[in-house]
C-alpha cells in the first residue's frame, strides 16, 4: 500500500479502480479543500519548474480555476478578471524585463 494523502483529480480513483486496484478516498471540508489547492499549486508549480512540460503549466491552470471557484468566481468571471488585467497590462510577449525606475529624488 502506497499512502498519497493529497488532492487527486476527480476522475484518478475511477482510473485506479478500472486498473484492478483499490483505493480509499474522502471528500474535503471547505478550508481543507483551499489548503489542498494551495499545496497542489505549489507541487504542480515545482513540476514545472523541474519538467519544462507544458503538459504542467496546463494542471497549473486547472488548479488555479478550481482556486478561483472555492473563492466563488466562476471560469467566466477568472478569464474576464484575466482579460482585464491584459487590456490595462498588456501580456509578456515583449519580454520586456524591468530594471529601474527614477521616481526623480
Amino acid at each position: 500500500m502506497k499512502v498519497y494523502n493529497k488532492l487527486v483529480r476527480d476522475n484518478i480513483p475511477q482510473i485506479i479502480e478500472q486498473s484492478g486496484k483499490t483505493c480509499k478516498t474522502r471528500v474535503l471540508s471547505d478550508d481543507e479543500y483551499v489548503e489542498n489547492l494551495n499545496a497542489k499549486l505549489s507541487e504542480e508549480f515545482a513540476e514545472y519548474l523541474q519538467s519544462g512540460e507544458v503538459e504542467e503549466l496546463a494542471d497549473i491552470v486547472e488548479v488555479a480555476l478550481a482556486l478561483a471557484h472555492a473563492k466563488g468566481v466562476t471560469r467566466d468571471k477568472f478569464d474576464a478578471i484575466r482579460t482585464e488585467k491584459f487590456n490595462k497590462n498588456g501580456a509578456f510577449d515583449k519580454k520586456l524585463f524591468l530594471e529601474w525606475v527614477d521616481d526623480g529624488d
